[in-house]
């Protein structure tokens, strides 16, 4: 479903947190408190709005949001129970299909991140393919924590701008 932003405008509140909802994973809070910041010039500005809602959580509550996105490779993709779009976009990055030495480093990485963190390691799966996300997580796993809450907020941030524009149409180009 590709809408343009008028149409994203008039939706009413239960629609566009409906349609929207997931574009954070899990997190329908957030589209649900940008809706009163309708009309949106563009999809630009609907991005930018749920980025400055994001930005101006406390630590607590963007940790609550890397909380809410599930483990690359975990128990959710094993199980057939992630979000149709986590599903999706670790299917395109090959998390799916891993091998056996893959999986198991994938699970043990994951894990030793989590312990130390307290979230799960977040990247954007569209972005990347299973070699460059072991690496990542490899090595994202010995930075701060604070450091690596402002790296998974700003990977929640491009799965969001990502998914936004698979619903919601592309700024046409500035007339002239």
């Amino acid at each position: 479903m590709n809408m343009d932003i008028a149409t994203v405008n008039a939706l009413s509140y239960e629609d566009f947190v409906n349609i929207l909802g997931n574009v954070v994973e899990k997190c329908p809070i957030i589209t649900a408190a940008v809706w009163s910041q309708r009309p949106f010039l563009n999809l630009s500005a609907l991005e930018a709005a749920i980025s400055e809602f994001i930005d101006a959580l406390p630590e607590s509550g963007k940790e609550g949001i890397l909380r809410c996105h599930p483990d690359l490779a975990g128990r959710d993709l094993q199980s057939g129970t992630l979000t149709r779009e986590s599903r999706e976009e670790q299917a395109g990055a090959g998390m799916d299909a891993l091998t056996c030495a893959e999986a198991s480093r994938m699970g043990r990485l994951n894990k030793e991140y989590k312990e130390r963190f307290g979230f799960p390691f977040v990247i954007c799966a569209r972005m990347n393919d299973k070699a460059n996300i072991l690496q990542q997580l490899s090595a994202r796993v010995q930075n701060e924590r604070a450091v690596e809450r402002a790296r998974g907020i700003e990977e929640v941030k491009k799965i969001c701008r990502l998914r936004l524009q698979g619903v919601v149409l592309t700024d046409p180009p500035n007339k002239l």
